[in-house]
């Protein structure tokens, strides 16, 4: 409703009651006991006339107080902080005091409680198994990760069959882990054995260890197989009934590596009937040469020629020439084929160099043999696993008569899918290694890239056997490898979908170096441990300068001026080792940066 105007333009307010008898809404409103309280105690801010209440008074001079107590307390507390004796750990809040907002993390040492006993009483451990070689550290919670698979058998009880199976692309370093544990069981008084290096990758290692390294290739060293070695030696000493039976397992050991030189030249097994007669000519060898020498394989071939009366019964002549002639000759000339063939010149010799029992650690070096030479790496391979499996049960014979102490043993087999795909017979005797180890005192590490080299093997029989490795392993590493491999390898082991996307993500390449720097891939170092079906343990592994040194896979890769120095380091190292004197830290290039001074330091 418009106000309405009267003439002398004064405005007339309408009456909104007009009309409504007196009473209309009752005896009493909402407004009928309402009472206004005095001025002076109603809660009210500054009026319209600028005055204020007197509870608006008290609130303001107490805001006052409280503002001034708080700089009195700030004075107060800069006050001390620029004292010398009470400096704040992140420094003074004046102008200039030094003050940092965010702290960087300390370095973490990690020490045995005999060179650290000062530092008492240390902090509680995370629940990593401490058994073992110190590896790495954890990469969720940073605490030390130690094991191996002798350790973890023996002292842990953490699996039933001491044997290792590592699976990784190149480049990531899984020999060099494999590297440390030879390093730290060799402390402790375990013999390493290498037997066959195809690179090498620990050849430096083992002479760094006081350890016995031997090479074998043409014109460079030989291995007499028919040479009883540390058995022979051991069966002698001992003598009587346990003697004797040594002296038999010999004889079986030189009939079998016989039997499977003339696999690898034919390229099919020998007849029953062919190891009969050479079992026959081996033991006329053995009752004909005199006591402290060994007779080759020209004297094997020398005896089917003769054709004793011993080697003819075997074979059913019947006093006939012609039927003996027969049944010897294939035999003879696989025989000749080994001697004027391409594995003559290292096989009909004497030993160039023989294990020694009593060695802190052993490498036998087959690099120097071609890639191509397919036949010559499986012969020396197989040669090597002999005699060294053969010095093991030597070492044990003896211990069990009282005549030498106790040792135990840690066999590593790297690159295992060039043996494999080198000759059957090696598949079936590391097969019989995974599942007799417990029963040899030994523990044993295999390394390969993926889960397919057991594919190129040649008949199924021995794809199975190839697989079966990774089922009887106690322990199985992981470094880097594909999704596809992953999910394969975890139908095997079984993985969880988090472990298999974490591997997964180690097997990408590195980034692209801006400045011309080199750029490490994210896995290197980078381990997952499975132990049956417990949830992985994730490990990274930082080696030290020494380990550097003493193991580095891409010599070859150097450039020329390079060269000298990386050499002359190496061998400096190398004689430190060896003394028993490790360099100063604070000498570089030695030491500087490294990872593992006493026990372990990380960084």
């Amino acid at each position: 409703m418009s106000p309405v105007r009267d003439d002398a333009t004064q405005v007339r307010l309408p009456d909104f009651a007009a009309g409504w008898p007196a009473g209309a809404s009752g005896a009493t409103t909402a407004m009928s006991d309402l009472v206004v309280p005095p001025e002076e105690a109603q809660d009210r801010e500054i009026d319209e006339t600028g005055r204020q209440t007197r509870r608006a008074l008290r609130r303001a001079r107490r805001r006052r107080e409280r503002e001034e107590a708080a700089e009195w307390r700030y004075r107060q507390r800069l006050a001390r902080a620029n004292r010398d004796d009470s400096v704040p750990h992140r420094g003074s809040h004046a102008p200039g005091g030094g003050r940092v907002a965010t702290l960087d993390p300390p370095t973490m040492w990690r020490a045995t409680t005999v060179q650290a006993c000062g530092l008492w009483p240390f902090i509680s451990g995370s629940g990593a198994p401490m058994t073992g070689v110190p590896l790495g550290r954890h990469l969720s919670t940073g605490a030390t990760v130690c094991g191996d698979p002798l350790n973890w058998f023996t002292r842990a009880r953490y699996i039933s069959n001491p044997s290792l199976f590592m699976l990784g692309m190149p480049g990531l370093g899984k020999s060099t882990l494999i590297n440390r544990m030879v390093i730290g069981l060799a402390a402790q008084g375990v013999v390493p054995l290498v037997l066959g290096d195809l690179k090498p990758d620990y050849a430096d290692t083992v002479r760094a260890l006081g350890g016995q390294v031997i090479s074998i290739a043409r014109g460079i060293g030989g291995l007499n197989i028919l040479d009883p070695g540390a058995m022979g030696a051991a069966a002698a000493k001992i003598g009587g009934q346990a003697g004797q039976a040594l002296a038999a397992e010999t004889h079986g050991r030189i009939l079998n590596m016989v039997a499977a030189l003339l696999t690898i030249v034919r390229g099919a097994p020998i007849s029953d009937h062919e190891q009969s007669v050479l079992s026959a000519c081996l033991r006329h060898l053995r009752e004909r040469t005199p006591n402290g020498r060994t007779f080759r394989l020209p004297d094997l071939l020398r005896v089917l020629e003769e054709g004793p009366p011993r080697v003819r019964q075997v074979t059913l002549d019947r006093g006939q020439e012609s039927r003996y002639r027969d049944a010897v000759d294939p035999l003879h000339r696989s025989l000749l084929g080994i001697l004027d063939g391409p594995l003559g010149d290292t096989f009909a010799s004497e030993t160039s160099t023989k294990i020694d029992p009593d060695a802190t650690a052993v490498c036998i070096d087959i690099s120097r043999i071609g890639e191509a030479d397919s036949q010559l790496t499986a012969a020396a391979m197989l040669a090597a696993w002999s005699d060294g499996l053969g010095t093991v049960a030597a070492a044990h014979a003896l211990a069990d008569a009282g005549l030498a102490p106790r040792r135990w043993f840690f066999t590593i087999l790297d690159e295992l899918w060039r043996p494999l795909r080198a000759a059957s017979g090696i598949v079936d005797r590391i097969d019989a290694l995974t599942r007799l180890n417990r029963t040899l005192g030994l523990a044993d590490a295999k390394i390969t890239h993926t889960l397919k080299d057991a594919e190129a093997l040649g008949t199924e029989a021995d794809k199975a056997k190839a697989r079966g490795f990774v089922e009887r392993a106690g322990m199985v590493v992981c470094a880097g490898l594909p999704r596809a491999e992953m999910e394969e390898l975890g139908r095997v082991v079984g993985l969880s979908r988090r472990e298999i996307e974490l591997v997964s993500s180690w097997s990408s390449p590195p980034g692209w170096a801006q400045d011309g720097g080199h750029e490490e891939p994210p896995g290197r170092g980078r381990f997952l441990i499975k132990v049956g079906g417990r949830p992985g343990i994730p490990i990274r592994v930082v080696i030290t300068d020494a380990e550097r040194h003493l193991h580095d896979t891409n010599t070859r890769w150097i450039a020329d001026g390079e060269a000298d120095r990386v050499m002359a380091e190496r061998a400096a190292v190398m004689r430190a080792v060896t003394a028993g004197d490790l360099p100063d830290p604070a000498d570089p290039p030695l030491w500087r940066g490294s990872g593992w001074h006493g026990l372990e330091r990380y960084q």
